[in-house]
Order: C-alpha cells, then sequence, then structure tokens
C-alpha cells in the first residue's frame, strides 16, 4: 500500500504543519495532507489550513473528557485514512484510545533533547538546568508523555545571555527542518515494509 496521507493535529499557529507543507510543496517531502484537524476552532493553523486549499475542521474538546474527545478524533481520522498522525502543536494528552487506535503511526516534536526535559516549558527546564545543549527531538507518541521511541534530534547550543524566548526561537528553527525529515524516514521505512 502507498499511502503517505498525512493527518496533522493542531491547536495554534500552527507553524510545524506550515513548514510541513511547504517541504511538500518544494518536492522535499514526497506525501500529501488529506486533513488539517483543530480542537480550537479560531486556531491560526485551522485558518492557513483553509487558505492552503487543504481540508480543514474543528473537532472541538470544550467540556469532553480525553477518553470521549479521543473517540470522536479517531472516528474523524479514521475517514481519511492516514498513513500517519502529526501532532504540530496539538495541546492535549493523548489517552490510550487515540494511541492504540494508531500504533506507531502518531508523531510529535517536542522542543528538548528527549529524554531530558519532556513536558511543559522545555527551553525554561532547559535554561533552569544550566545546559549548554539543547534542541528538538521528534518521536512516535506512546501512552506516556514525550516518552516515545525516538526518529530524529537535532541539537542547538544554549548561547549566553539566552532567555527562553530566544532558545524557543533557535529551536523552533530546527524544528521546521527536522519534522518534514523525521516524516520522510518513517514514510520510506512504512513503504520498504509494505505499508502501513
Amino acid at each position: 500500500m502507498d499511502n503517505r496521507r498525512l493527518a496533522i493535529l493542531l491547536s495554534g499557529r500552527g507553524s510545524n504543519f506550515i513548514a510541513i507543507h511547504e517541504a511538500i510543496q518544494r518536492g522535499d517531502l514526497k506525501a500529501t495532507i488529506c486533513c488539517v484537524i483543530s480542537n480550537i476552532g479560531e486556531a491560526a493553523g485551522l485558518r492557513r489550513a483553509r487558505e492552503f486549499g487543504l481540508k480543514a475542521e474543528c473537532l472541538p474538546s470544550k467540556g469532553l473528557d480525553r477518553e470521549d474527545y479521543d473517540g470522536q478524533l479517531v472516528a474523524k481520522l479514521r475517514e481519511y485514512d492516514p498513513a500517519l498522525i502529526c501532532l504540530a502543536g496539538f495541546m492535549r494528552i493523548l489517552s490510550p484510545v487515540m494511541i492504540r487506535a494508531f500504533p506507531s503511526r502518531i508523531l510529535n516534536i517536542h522542543p528538548a533533547l528527549l529524554p531530558s526535559f519532556p513536558g511543559l516549558h522545555a527551553q525554561r527546564q532547559a535554561l533552569q538546568h544550566g545546559v549548554k545543549v539543547s534542541g528538538c527531538t521528534v518521536h512516535f507518541a506512546d501512552e506516556g508523555v514525550d516518552t516515545g521511541p525516538i526518529i530524529l534530534q537535532r541539537a542547538v547550543e544554549v548561547l549566553e545571555g539566552d532567555d527562553e524566548g530566544t532558545l524557543s526561537a533557535r529551536i523552533l528553527e530546527q524544528e521546521h527542518q527536522a519534522y518534514w525529515r523525521a516524516i520522510a524516514l518513517v514514510l520510506d521505512t512504512m513503504q520498504d515494509n509494505g505499508g502501513a
């Protein structure tokens, strides 16, 4: 099965989604984005997806518990038959309902060199610990928080005088390079193994 369809989940501006879209447009990433789904109706990334002419939907999460919401999300994603689901600033912790529906097919990007500094405020954690190198990690999502198998990492030097904003900005530049490359690696491996 030659399925190179990507589903993008986001909650905000979607800068990593835009970087993935641009890599596809340039021909660097052989894939198509089959849908962009957000749990936030006014997410800027959802608006950009519509501007790009992509299928973009809001599936609101407000007032729903994680399992109920993820059950709806699984049903919606199955309509699109994605090879991979790419979390691009999707500000929800996935429940086992979602993880078990798409095993080894959900990718996440985290602004630290995992396993160091999982969870929220990774750049702040890095600065508080005084590390000299930070970076970003693309990994498979599992039932833990930022604990899944690592696909690709990029290192970023922590400079004298860095604050959370400056370090975050430099890490984000590397995220935009790392994510689409990691997606390509996984898709190529899936294809070599006879599909998803």
